[in-house]
């Protein structure tokens, strides 16, 4: 079938919270009594505080170890990782890691303290006197004893995992949910096939497998039990992202030529045999597009077994654009003539979305930031879906008895069929009483899967339900009165319960806006412009006018120094302005001349936004006159002024946010400026002087000087009239120039040199794969491997080295290599030819000495120049890497033992820019941390992207001299300091001392 256009189906997503929920409560006026909601719902709390949960369930667990102690959160991070780690002398780490920092011997001794002591001997409050400390070497009697902790710890975790998780495999949970409808006949299962999102093909049709298999057999026990309606009968809930590894709105035509076809057959097969299927919830960005997806199947229903009423869509309530999602649905229903399931919960993604708007620098949050706000508009959800009951099938998954009793009674006033969900392991005492007159259908959302496959789901569980503010560990705590506990939450709390992303950093500095590119409205100028930029020709300067141009810039630097900082930073300040102002402009030049993605364009103009005001704040903070303390009748004052003309030689990858920095940074200091940009991207540059000038910044204060490093740049570095040097490219032009600097006569010129990197990945048994292989991907092939920061060395450790190659190499294949200008790309061209047959050159010496892992399939027909893909080989030792590949090439190594050899190796490299650290052992990364040279380490998460006034960027040894860029001490390398000295006693006496003697 075509692919369907992207359109915007629901509102715009980064509205004010406000207005959602004034829409909300507006939908609820009339609709609840809340004084009946707290008659109902207060038995069902008396009656669980009474009788409370056994020592494993979910609510004794967070009321036992709470998620905001040392404990929980210990628990909480060796659920996480201590199944999959393969070798002991990590597990031990990692177990004397988390338990160090807790203590389980704590506590009374009621049921719930017992719970892990009765699980596994009392093996976590004894670990920490059999256990040596983390990272540290121990003799062989204690290490028997601390694996035969770790090996208890392992099982108590394991029958941990049994409480939350059904089953291993669908078999085995069928069994379980069968004891359990002996007990409560009503019950009906939503069985989930635990997993991580694909990353890999391999990964996706696994998971296919695994989700045919399940409907094979859960149609095999239905048939068995009888006739049934779908809604009656057991289902299964599928995950679209772990169905095709790019399931994201860039890759909208892979998503219909790769995954409908998949979930097709998943619902084909599940209309055979009448059983209910329900797509899964996904992050805010996916939201349009699984609409899309939702509704090409839909009208596949509708031509091939329209009388079939299983097809299900979950729908979160945090999101400030659900209820017009329950009024889409139900438009998708109507137009194809068919009735859908629809489970309502509440959320899943909530801090993982939060952390997304803010490093976006997008306008607001597209779900709530209250837990009261997200409150109120499930209760509006639920009342527009029974609006919709003749085409919706409402499902309400909660445990807040609150909330239970207040759809029960919306379902009383509606008088439609419905049923309500709890998840399996939770909300079981709540539910007990609910269901206790048999009237109210239940489904239990079971997952299935191994014990390995449970980490990302229980610890996602402990997140969401060990809140403070959540009904779950509320209901645990006696403390809270059922009054306190069942208050109504329809009144809208007036501000908002983050700030925006705009203030992140506070009054004094916005956070630059950015752009969601999953979002139409946002996306399309910035694709218009693109099509719409030509790359301008800039006249190159001739080496012998260098000379002419320092000294019209010499003459304007006092005018420039002396006048006010305020003014100084104002006018940074009103550049960031109309960068931001102009960011599709700048985004569309930024892809025809650098090749850059649209993504990396967006960070790159927010970039450079982000020095102007940072430099900006800090040059007032900084750079302003200080007294300083003496002897009475003496007052001593610093200055700091610019030093003459800088001069500021940027490089092509970062051709705006780069050349922003340097500029803006010796401007606000007080240095008339003479910029050098690259040769390959000096329209980009001479754009920006353009605003600069704009923005109040004379014309004798900067200059844009273009041409030839060889020539241009050298007469800039040699004139007489340099007071400093700001560079940022390789090591070999940093020491050319230092060696210019150091023979000229005169005064001595400081050097701020940022240069490049052998940048080394540290990965252990405890990190999750999967987000390795992300952060990877990310860190060594985004702006095709041009970046300083790019990762070039991967260190993985043997005992897991296999899997993460295999899985590196699978999600390597789904790249995309092509155009920039295309938003389906995630690689582009290198910059130039010089660059492609050096790479080329490379990469042909690493085919002959080492061994290919992954490589990127290039296009089956050439759509431009200079595209080189992704590749990744493995190499026998860390030595082996002796030179830095400035492109989409990165190198592999296992290593063993002590890591502490494995980092005294890389720092031997001589390098020091960015190193990444993945492993759950807190305690190791930082040793690791401590231990390294390195400017900016990294832990669990990609090493590119640094943050002006987050992350200050800048390395040391072979990688730089510093200052950091986009830190508090950069500005003073710009500076030259005066002291004045002031004797205020000389005319006579002191006479403030006098004075405060009284004589």
């Amino acid at each position: 079938m075509p692919v369907p256009s992207p359109r915007e189906r629901l509102p715009f997503p980064y509205r004010p919270e406000s207005e959602a929920v004034a829409a909300a409560l507006a939908s609820l006026q009339g609709g609840l009594d809340w004084d009946a909601v707290i008659d109902s719902a207060r038995p069902w709390v008396e009656s669980v505080r009474a009788n409370p949960a056994p020592f494993w369930a979910m609510e004794s667990l967070l009321r036992e170890y709470p998620i905001s102690s040392a404990e929980g959160l210990a628990l909480m991070r060796l659920a996480e990782a201590l199944l999959r780690v393969p070798d002991a002398e990590t597990a031990v780490a990692l177990t004397a890691d988390q338990l160090g920092r807790a203590d389980f011997e704590a506590g009374g001794d009621e049921g719930p303290h017992k719970m892990l002591a009765s699980l596994s001997a009392s093996a976590i409050a004894l670990s920490k006197r059999f256990l040596p400390d983390a990272e540290q070497p121990a003799g062989l009697l204690q290490r028997l004893g601390a694996r035969t902790v770790v090996a208890a710890t392992v099982r108590a975790l394991q029958l941990l995992g049994r409480q939350f998780v059904l089953g291993r495999n669908i078999d085995e949970a069928m069994k379980e949910a069968a004891a359990q409808r002996k007990l409560q006949p009503m019950l009906r299962f939503s069985y989930d096939m635990l997993g991580e999102g694909a990353r890999t093909e391999a990964d996706a049709e696994r998971y296919q497998a695994s989700y045919l298999n399940a409907i094979d057999a859960i149609a095999a026990n239905a048939a068995a039990r009888g006739p049934g309606t779908p809604m009656e009968r057991d289902g299964i809930s599928i995950k679209l992202s772990a169905l095709f590894s790019r399931y994201e709105d860039a890759q909208r035509e892979r998503v219909f030529e790769t995954l409908l076809p998949r979930v097709w057959a998943l619902v084909e097969r599940a209309a055979a045999a009448n059983l209910n299927l329900t797509v899964d919830a996904e992050e805010v960005d996916r939201l349009e597009l699984s609409l899309d997806v939702f509704e090409a199947v839909a009208q596949r229903i509708a031509a091939a077994c329209p009388q079939w009423q299983g097809f299900g869509l979950a729908m979160q309530a945090y999101q400030t654009r659900a209820l017009a999602l329950i009024d889409e649905v139900a438009a998708i229903a109507r137009r194809h003539g068919l009735r859908f399931m629809v489970r309502l919960v509440k959320g899943a993604y909530w801090d993982g979305e939060v952390k997304r708007a803010q490093e976006l620098g997008l306008p607001a949050y597209a779900l709530f930031t209250h837990k009261q706000h997200t409150d109120i508009s499930y209760l509006a959800c639920a009342r527009a879906m029974f609006g919709h009951a003749d085409v919706l099938f409402p499902q309400f998954a909660s445990h807040n008895a609150g909330t239970i009793a207040a759809i029960l009674q919306l379902a009383r006033a509606a008088g439609t069929p419905f049923e309500m969900q709890r998840l399996h392991g939770m909300g079981e005492g709540v539910y007990r009483e609910v269901l206790k007159d048999g009237s109210v259908p239940c489904r239990v959302y079971a997952p299935v899967g191994e014990h390995r496959d449970l980490l990302a789901y229980l610890v996602r569980r402990l997140l969401e339900n060990g809140a403070n503010s959540s009904f779950v560990h509320q209901l645990a705590d006696p403390a809270v009165a059922p009054q306190e506990l069942l208050a109504s939450p329809l009144v809208a709390v007036a501000a908002s319960g983050l700030p925006l992303p705009p203030a992140l950093y506070g009054p004094s500095r916005p956070n630059s806006a950015g752009a969601d590119l999953a979002c139409e409205a946002m996306r399309a100028p910035l694709l218009a412009a693109i099509a719409a930029t030509r790359v301008e020709t800039v006249a190159e300067t001739r080496a012998e006018d260098a000379g002419a141009a320092m000294a019209r810039l010499a003459a304007g630097f006092p005018a420039w120094s002396a006048s006010p900082l305020a003014e100084r930073a104002a006018a940074l300040r009103r550049a960031a302005d109309l960068l931001e102002q102009r960011l599709p402009e700048y985004c569309g030049l930024l892809v025809r001349e650098a090749h850059k993605t649209l993504g990396d364009a967006i960070s790159e103009v927010r970039e450079a936004a982000d020095f102007c005001r940072y430099y900006a704040e800090q040059a007032e903070a900084r750079l302003a006159e200080q007294l300083l303390p003496g002897p009475t009748g003496e007052r001593n004052t610093l200055r700091l002024h610019g030093r003459g003309v800088f001069v500021c030689i940027s490089p092509w990858n970062f051709p705006l946010a780069i050349f922003a920095g340097q500029v803006v940074a010796a401007l606000v200091a007080g240095n008339s400026v003479a910029a050098k940009p690259a040769e390959q991207t000096p329209a980009v540059a001479k754009r920006f002087v353009a605003l600069l000038h704009e923005a109040g910044v004379p014309g004798d204060a900067l200059e844009l000087l273009h041409g030839p490093g060889e020539t241009v740049g050298a007469a800039l570095v040699a004139d007489v009239r340099t007071a400093g040097v700001c560079f940022t490219g390789s090591t070999q032009v940093a020491r050319l120039i230092n060696r210019t600097l150091a023979a000229k006569d005169g005064a001595i010129v400081p050097l701020i040199a940022e240069t490049g990197g052998l940048n080394a990945m540290i990965v252990d048994s405890t990190a999750l794969p999967e987000q390795v292989v992300d952060a990877v991907v990310q860190s060594a092939f985004r702006s095709a491997g041009q970046r300083c920061s790019a990762l070039r060395l991967l260190a993985v450790h043997e005992s897991v080295a296999d899997g993460v190659f295999k899985m590196l190499a699978g999600a390597m294949a789904e790249l995309s290599l092509g155009d920039p200008a295309l938003l389906a790309t995630d690689v582009g061209p290198v910059i130039d030819d010089e660059a492609y047959a050096g790479l080329a050159r490379q990469i042909a010496r690493l085919r002959q000495q080492a061994r290919l892992v992954g490589e990127t399939p290039s296009p089956a027909v050439p759509v431009m120049p200079r595209l080189v893909p992704p590749v990744a080989f493995e190499i026998g030792a860390v030595e082996e890497l002796r030179e830095e590949i400035f492109g989409p090439v990165l190198h592999l190594v296992r290593w063993s033992g002590d890591v502490d050899a494995l980092v005294a190796r890389i720092n031997a490299l001589g390098y020091g820019l960015t190193l990444g650290v993945q492993t759950r052992i807190d305690s190791r990364a930082e040793r690791i941390a401590a231990q390294a040279r390195i400017g900016n380490v990294y832990v669990n998460r990609n090493i590119i992207g640094a943050v002006v006034g987050v992350q200050p960027f800048g390395g040391e040894g072979l990688s730089g001299t510093g200052p950091k860029a986009g830190g508090p001490h950069y500005l003073y390398r710009f500076c030259a300091e005066q002291t004045l000295t002031v004797n205020t006693a000389a005319a006579g006496g002191n006479a403030e001392l006098l004075a405060g003697m009284g004589h």
